[in-house]
Order: structure tokens, then sequence, then C-alpha cells
């Protein structure tokens, strides 16, 4: 559309709201001098678009019937394959719908996005695609990712697959729960404060948040840039690396990655436990909302790894009870400005931009009502917080987050993985209608406890299955250096023999 220069009225206004002071001689003289620099956003307009080229363009989509979706967990469902042979022949994929798939409709869990269709595929899509994968459809995610439990997204809450009534866990939640029902063998999950790792732990499934960088952002819509993740979310550990090994790599689009390796993943699983040194972290355990059959499942599944011929050891890292403070200050000024007040769209930074989502997005502001307490929450928080300090304790935390990683890099001198538990309690009861305001909120942040630190810090961190009580799962969190993924992977796997 065409781009006109203000006029002196919206001057005037635009000036105030930055704090400028200009006088009538001001206003015409910035009034005659800026129009040549406002023309040349029409030239702008029509320059045409650079954007990724669609690989594989047949594509459909229809809505599943109530029959089709038990759990809530499909968003919408599709057929997308590339009639080729690869990695993931024979693979079925679902895909978070926080991620573009050209063509096929993508909500983020926001009533305000519906009917958005973006025209690209992201990277990671891409990818599965280009090795023979097939993507059943859009998995259900948190109202635009902003909860740990699964009660928030438009659609309606997702069901626990292995429990009825009880959360999923969240954002990543129809991925987690289509995998843990068999609806798919493997999905793509996002992840920036343990939405990968949490909905995993509650369904019983393997989950891998990578190394920061290690799997391209470019094509999923971001919330705070240092904080994103992109990871695999399956019921075999063998499909976990195998969907790691296929989305790895530097795209040439995402800033986030620099210098990342490629591994085959696979190849690392079964290597044995032999020599690997293996520490338990205590202040993983005993928060506030911990429950004690949760800490000592992991303790136990800690214990065996022993058998298997690990070196074991506790030790203390008193800063990890400080990474939820940290991270809180990053991601609720951070995701406040990226995702709402610049429509999901950075500023300096260089990877690519959706100008079709960023209109899409902005539409928030004219049903601001309908967001939930999990965003409004974030978002009251993140503009109080910049509003009366300048960003001053966004970039304190910025600092600490240095500090936080140090703190975790002295102990991998000693051992190669640490352990605690995903999160610190099974997965809790959905709210119903008389579930209090303030207890649907808490349900949304009260798993974050021990996911959190490691988006503040970057190091992988994969949850593994270690047991099952009272029906519900329980999650034990392996984390290693930065690229160790395939130590994490063989940890797990010798785990999953010791607990046989």
């Amino acid at each position: 559309m065409p781009v006109r220069p203000p006029n002196q009225d919206e001057l005037k206004t635009m000036a105030a709201e930055l704090g400028f002071h200009l006088s009538q001689d001001d206003l015409t003289f910035f009034c005659n001098f800026l129009p040549p620099y406002i023309d040349a956003y029409n030239v702008l307009e029509q320059l045409p678009e650079p954007l990724p080229r669609l690989k594989y363009p047949d594509r459909s989509f229809w809505r599943p019937s109530a029959a089709e979706n038990q759990y809530n967990a499909w968003y919408v469902r599709t057929s997308i394959r590339a009639e080729q042979q690869g990695k993931l022949s024979g693979k079925k994929i679902a895909i978070k719908d926080n991620v573009c798939v050209a063509g096929v409709p993508l909500m983020n869990g926001a009533s305000f996005l519906e009917g958005f269709i973006p025209q690209v595929d992201a990277t990671v899509v891409t990818r599965i695609l280009d090795a023979g994968g097939e993507i059943e459809g859009k998995a259900v995610c948190e109202f635009l990712c902003t909860s740990g439990g699964s009660h928030t997204s438009a659609t309606g809450p997702v069901q626990n697959p292995r429990k009825a009534g009880y959360s999923a866990g969240g954002s990543s939640s129809g991925s987690a729960a289509l995998v843990a029902a068999g609806e798919v063998d493997m999905a793509i999950g996002a992840d920036q404060a343990g939405s990968i790792r949490i909905p995993a732990s509650y369904c019983g499934v393997y989950g891998l948040k990578p190394t920061y960088g290690l799997v391209p952002y470019t094509g999923i819509i971001p919330i705070e840039f240092t904080l994103d993740h992109a990871g695999p979310i399956s019921r075999s550990l063998q499909d976990n690396a195998l969907l790691l090994e296929v989305i790895a790599g530097s795209d040439g689009w995402d800033p986030r990655q620099n210098r990342v390796p490629a591994v085959r993943y696979v190849n690392e699983i079964d290597k044995g436990m032999r020599g690997l040194r293996i520490a338990l972290v205590r202040e993983g355990f005993s928060h506030p909302h911990s429950q004690k059959d949760v800490d000592d499942s992991v303790r136990q599944a800690w214990h065996k790894l022993e058998a298997c011929g690990a070196q074991i050891g506790e030790l203390s890292i008193p800063m990890h009870r400080m990474g939820p403070v940290i991270w809180g200050a990053i991601a609720f000024e951070g995701a406040t400005d990226l995702m709402l007040k610049k429509n999901t769209n950075p500023i300096n930074h260089r990877g690519l931009f959706l100008p079709d989502l960023l209109a899409a997005h902005s539409a928030w502001r004219k049903h601001a009502d309908q967001l939930p307490d999990t965003v409004k929450v974030i978002a009251l928080a993140g503009h109080y917080m910049e509003r009366s300090f300048g960003g001053l304790y966004y970039a304190k935390a910025q600092n600490l987050s240095h500090q936080l990683r140090d703190a975790y890099n002295r102990a991998f001198e000693d051992f190669d993985v640490l352990v605690m538990p995903t999160t610190p309690m099974k997965a809790s009861l959905l709210p119903d209608a008389h579930t209090s305001r303030a207890d649907v909120l808490v349900r949304a942040f009260e798993n974050l406890t021990n996911t959190c630190p490691f988006n503040v810090t970057g190091h992988p961190a994969l949850s593994v299955p270690c047991g099952t009580r009272e029906g519900l799962p329980v999650g034990l969190m392996l984390i290693g250096r930065h690229f160790a993924e395939g130590t994490l992977y063989r940890t797990a796997c010798a785990l999953e023999e010791c607990l046989k």
C-alpha cells in the first residue's frame, strides 16, 4: 500500500511519544524535510521479495472430526510427502502449530491468528520432506506458546493420552500427546522454557531441547531471540536421534547459528556408558512444587546407571536455583517486546522475515481482551519493567546468563552428564470450571523450574521416561555440554536398558 509522509498533527503526536518538545518552526521544518525519506518506502514496496522457494507445493489440509481427534491434539490434518526415499521414509511426523507449513493454516494456539496461512515452509519442514518423512498435520500448541500446561489453546485443552483428565504439558502439548498416543512416530516441538521437555515428561516420551542454534529456527514463530530452540519429540530414542540428524545444521538464514557441527547422532546411541561420569544435581530436587515420588524415581534411575558402567556422583550447583529468576527477566521483557510490541518481527536481526505473519500477528491489538492470563501476566510484567527501568534488568539478566552458563560448565569439567527431574511433579489435573483463576496460572508456570535455566544457557537437555507413578509418567532430564547431544543419547540408551 502507498506510504505517505506524516502531517503536522501526526508529527506532533509522535514527537510527544518520543519525548521531543517541538516548536511550530520545528514541526514545519521536519514536515518539509521528511517526505523524500518516507517516499523511499514506496520504492521498497515495488521490489520483489526474495522468499525461499517452495520445493514441494502439493498441499491440502482438513479439519479432523471429534472422532479423529480423541485428545484434541490435532489442529489440522495433512498428508504431505515428497515421494522420495530418505532417513525418514515411512515415518509419520506432526509439526507444532507455531511452525510454518506453506499452504496450511497456522494458529499458534491464538484465536486472533485463525485463518492465517503461511507462504513458506520452515527449514525443519523442508528437511523432513527432503528426508522422505510424511507430515501428518499441525499439532495444537498453547496460546502463543506461553504455558507449561495444556489448557490455554484457543481450540481447547489437550488431553494426556496416559490418563484422562490430566495435562499433556505445554507448550508443545499436541506434539507430545500425538506421539504418546501412537498417532505419529515423531513430532517437532519448540522450547523457550521447557516446552519440548515438559510435555515429553508428562506424556512419557523422549523430548530433546538441542544446543542453542543447532536446529535452525527459520520459519518458526519466535518468542525471545536468545531463548528460542526447536527439537524432536518421539516415542523411541532411535527416532529422536534420527529426527535430530535430519533437522540439525546451519541453513544460512538463522543468525542464532554459528559453526554448527554435523553429527550422525544415531551412531552415538549404542556406544555404552563405560567411562561416562554422571552427576546428580542436588538443586534439581525438593522444589516447593516437588513431589516426593518424582524425586525418588529419578534418584533410583540415576543409581542404576552405575551398574551399566557409569561413574556416578552428586554435586551442588547453587546458582541453578537462580536460573528461573534470570530466565524470568529475559523472557518477560524479551517476549513482550518481540512477540507483542514487534509482532514477532525482530529488529537488528539478519534472519528470514515473514511480512505476512507480521501483518497477521499485529491483529492481537484488536483482540487483546481475548489473550489468556498467561499472556497478560507476561505482558504486564514485561511492559512495566521496561517502562519503569528502560531495560536495566533485562540487561542485568543477560549478563548473569553468562555466569549461570559458567556454573554448569564448571560442573562439566568433572562430569559428562548432569541429572535431575525434568519437571518437579507429574502431570496435574486439567483446570475445570471450579479451578480458581490463580490456580489456572499456577498450572501454567509451576513446572518450569528445572527446564528454563537451560534455555538461558543453551545447554542441550533431554527428557527421558524413567517410570510411572499413579498411572502418570515421570521424566528424568539429562543435561550435557554444548553440542554433546550424542552423549545424552548414549546415556539415555543405557538408562533405558537399566530400567527394563
